[in-house]
């Protein structure tokens, strides 16, 4: 999501937490965390703090998480978590916020930072600081530059609605597994194919009583209620004000229009870009040209090479109508593998995920893992699920390429399921069945060791 002034609401805040997170844990083992609980050491040691976090990471400023792409702005995730951590000196009711937070859980576990299966505490504290500090920093930031009345908590709102809209996008492009939530969001059963899945293009063209219709029918179709139908008073009075939330709609979905050349590759682009490969190749093949006749060799692009020989079992060749053995191989050719990657990009982009996003998840699974081995007969959505089951949609140890960009987490079950091109009731099956087979297998490997 993109706002004016805004630098942390994009897809590279999951890796500038993941940073900070790591650094601060490094910096907690060279400070006396029990002096968190005197208020006197407080302003030291976030000095202190500040200081370590900093060296840890300039440390790793080269590493390919403190590289990576941190907005679509040319921040990098190193620039984003420096400027961050600087803020907290400049703004310490954040600090002082996560000493109380660490404080509470010492009234109720004693020093629990000395158990090393508490760093999965810490980091929890540590994200929530920064989770903060980030809105009251993008806040700020919007008023310097519209000069309009923004809170932390409206940045917050923003980011429900644009969520909101991503969620109401995948189940408008899986429509028909999803029609009876379709029909529920646009107000009316469907009757063929809805115009408001082609019409709707971007944030901008997402109606407000949509997102109100989205958020109630949560409950009936996704398990439990929507942000505008919690118990929770943060989004109650939306639910009451269309106005509001297509204003906030609109205003995401023109500035992201506005600021969207920075970053979208129009067709003289992909022109100018394939036109580059071309040449790039053909030079490639001047090259080897000219080295083989300054080595005496001989040019082939004159002689008709033979057709290679296809190993064929007995049996596998089909016939034709007339009895003749059938040239056709059984591989898939470049042809057929072209196609299907197409349509795998196609329909990744219908579901607000990378084009690539089925290549590059495929290309992150850890090949040796225990896991895998288990679940290797299972579609990648299938163990995606899984593991949203087991370990919930946000774990440090999952590859960034198996996040969806846009939330930092795993993608929703609906996009699983759309990505798999089967129906909900039909992934939850077979996760679960999945999920009894990693049970058999972790139960069979545990009679074993006894």
């Amino acid at each position: 999501m993109r706002l004016p002034g805004t630098r942390y609401q994009e897809h590279g805040w999951e890796q500038v937490r993941k940073l900070l997170g790591h650094c601060s844990l490094q910096a907690f083992r060279q400070l006396e965390m029990h002096q968190l609980l005197d208020p006197g050491q407080h302003a030291p040691l976030l000095d202190s703090y500040t200081d370590a976090v900093a060296a840890a990471l300039r440390a790793g400023a080269r590493s390919a998480r403190a590289e990576a792409e941190g907005n679509s702005y040319g921040d990098s995730v190193y620039e984003l978590s420096l400027s961050l951590l600087f803020e907290l000196q400049a703004q310490p009711s954040f600090w002082l916020a996560f000493v109380a937070a660490v404080a509470a859980e010492h009234a109720r576990s004693g020093a629990f930072w000395l158990d090393a299966a508490a760093e999965g505490v810490m980091r929890k504290k540590v994200n929530d600081m920064y989770a903060g500090l980030r809105d009251k920093v993008d806040a700020d930031s919007y008023i310097a530059t519209t000069g309009r009345d923004c809170s932390p908590n409206k940045i917050y709102t923003y980011r429900m609605l644009d969520t909101a809209y991503r969620e109401i996008a995948g189940l408008f492009a899986d429509w028909r597994q999803h029609a009876g939530q379709v029909g529920a969001i646009l107000g009316r059963p469907l009757d063929g194919s809805p115009i408001e899945v082609r019409q709707m293009k971007s944030i901008g063209g997402c109606k407000a009583e949509w997102i109100i219709r989205w958020s109630e029918s949560q409950e009936r179709y996704a398990g439990s209620p929507g942000p505008l139908h919690t118990r929770s008073k943060r989004f109650a009075s939306l639910k009451n004000s269309p106005d509001k939330i297509a204003a906030m709609l609109a205003e995401i979905g023109d500035y992201e229009e506005l600021s969207a050349n920075m970053d979208r590759a129009d067709d003289w682009q992909g022109d100018a870009g394939e036109a580059a490969l071309w040449l790039e190749d053909y030079w490639r093949v001047i090259g080897e040209s000219e080295q083989l006749e300054a080595h005496g060799g001989q040019q082939d692009e004159d002689r008709i090479l033979p057709e290679p020989a296809v190993d064929e079992a007995p049996g596998d060749a089909d016939e034709d109508d007339e009895g003749g053995a059938a040239t056709a191989s059984s591989e898939p050719d470049a042809r057929d593998l072209a196609h299907d990657l197409a349509a795998e990009q196609a329909l990744a982009g219908t579901l607000s995920l990378p084009p690539r996003y089925l290549e590059l998840a495929r290309s992150a699974q850890e090949s040796g893992s225990w896991a895998l081995r288990i679940l290797s007969s299972e579609s990648l959505p299938i163990r995606l699920a899984v593991y949203q089951k087991l370990l919930g949609v946000a774990d440090d140890t999952y590859p960034d390429d198996w996040l969806d960009p846009a939330t930092g987490e795993l993608p929703t079950l609906q996009q699983l399921a759309a990505l798999d091109q089967i129906s909900m009731p039909t992934l939850r099956k077979r996760r679960n069945e999945a999920i009894d087979k990693l049970h058999a297998a972790n139960t069979g490997k545990g009679q074993a060791a006894q």
